[in-house]
């Protein structure tokens, strides 16, 4: 039924990632009605509505997001088979669609992808700014070829566990507390119950990195009472600062304190995530891929624990 149609899938996959036709076609560099002429085919095509035109941003029916769950997984499928095709006779660089997490992005993986553009000139590097609940369906759809990721050490993610992954190193998550706060007069670790009657800044239910902060939580014995639920840690670190509430976060998030935020070790038994590299599952394992893990695994080995958990 949608022999022919590629070009419109790729379309009503942009239209779902970007929430509008008008977003999408600049995206493109298509017109506004060239987008919408292709969607529309493809809902003559199915006899289906794929899009509710009345919502802001732009939601996809059942229908459109069944479509642009397989219709991303096969356009992947045909890109990675093109790029192959194209490197086998010569006409074209290695690529590499490389994932990350916010925290990583902002320490770590930069000089990664330095090296690796040092000593890969020529390959098509893009990477993509992205949270686990978004990396790793891409990874399994095949839209990203290396993704850095993590898991709780409590609790290991049986998706995640699914696909070829490496350690890197473990994150424990670290205090943040206003300046002056009762607790940084404290020399020793904390432990998380000291923090249950405290106010607490940042962390949406939904997110990976709140959700194992809340089941050391509750395995301590209490639920935080949230002020501000955020997934950016410069919120977090700007509200903590203002003396607003106290916030625990993953270790790297806690790599550039604020002015006005003070850092502290958590107790034994408090949260901590592992973070790795993961790839699609699958043989070969393209060179590009070998390269990125590789680098990353003598980054992170460069960053000792004490510099990746940096003192206040």
């Amino acid at each position: 039924m949608l022999i022919g149609q590629t070009r419109g899938v790729r379309v009503l996959c942009e239209v779902a990632a970007q929430g509008s036709f008008s977003a999408a076609a600049r995206t493109l560099g298509m017109t506004q009605s060239a987008v919408s002429q292709h969607v529309a085919a493809l809902e003559r095509e199915t006899g289906l509505a794929l899009v509710d035109r009345g919502t802001r941003p732009l939601e996809l029916t059942e229908a459109g997001a069944i479509l642009v769950r397989h219709g991303r997984a096969v356009l992947a499928q045909l890109d990675g088979a093109e790029q192959a095709l194209g490197a086998l006779a010569g006409r074209r660089a290695g690529r590499l669609r490389l994932g990350s997490f916010p925290t990583a992005l902002t320490t770590f993986v930069p000089q990664a992808v330095r090296r690796l553009r040092a000593s890969a000139p020529d390959l098509l590097l893009t990477v993509v700014d992205d949270h686990m609940q978004g990396l790793v369906p891409r990874l399994a759809s095949g839209e990203l070829d290396l993704a850095v990721v993590y898991q709780s050490l409590a609790q290991p993610d049986d998706t995640l566990d699914r696909m070829p992954t490496q350690p890197l190193f473990d994150d424990p998550y670290r205090a943040l507390l206003p300046a002056g706060h009762r607790l940084t007069r404290r020399t020793r670790p904390i432990p998380l119950a000291d923090l249950a009657d405290e106010v607490w800044i940042g962390g949406r239910p939904g997110s990976s990195w709140f959700r194992i902060l809340l089941q050391a939580c509750r395995a301590a014995g209490f639920e935080p009472r949230t002020l501000l639920t955020t997934d950016d840690h410069r919120a977090v670190q700007a509200f903590v600062a203002a003396g607003l509430g106290v916030g625990v976060v993953p270790g790297l998030a806690a790599s550039f304190p604020s002015p006005g935020v003070v850092v502290r070790d958590l107790a034994p038994g408090a949260p901590a995530r592992r973070i790795g590299v993961a790839r699609p599952p699958g043989d070969p394992v393209p060179p590009p891929v070998t390269s990125m893990t590789r680098i990353l695994r003598e980054i992170t080995r460069e960053r000792s624990a004490p510099a990746a958990r940096p003192r206040p």
